[in-house]
């Protein structure tokens, strides 16, 4: 008799772990499609630390006197 109130259990569990999974998803549904939209145009190879650190050396070379020596 406890096998079967375990499974029923479980049962239920998972049922409302779905049903609240789905009311998450569509009551955030506008700001979850923004966020998984901009994720698929991200490039995972490019990191923006190194994009900033790559302008601030340019600006600092750039800001430098140079010798027309």
């Amino acid at each position: 008799m406890a096998k079967g109130s375990a499974s029923k259990q479980a049962v239920v569990v998972f049922g409302a772990l779905a049903v609240g999974w789905l009311a998450i998803e569509l009551a955030f549904k506008p700001w979850l499609d923004k966020a998984r939209s901009a994720m698929d145009k991200s490039d995972p190879a490019r990191d923006p630390d190194d994009v900033v650190e790559a302008e601030e050396t340019a600006a600092k070379t750039e800001d430098t006197p140079k010798d027309d020596a």
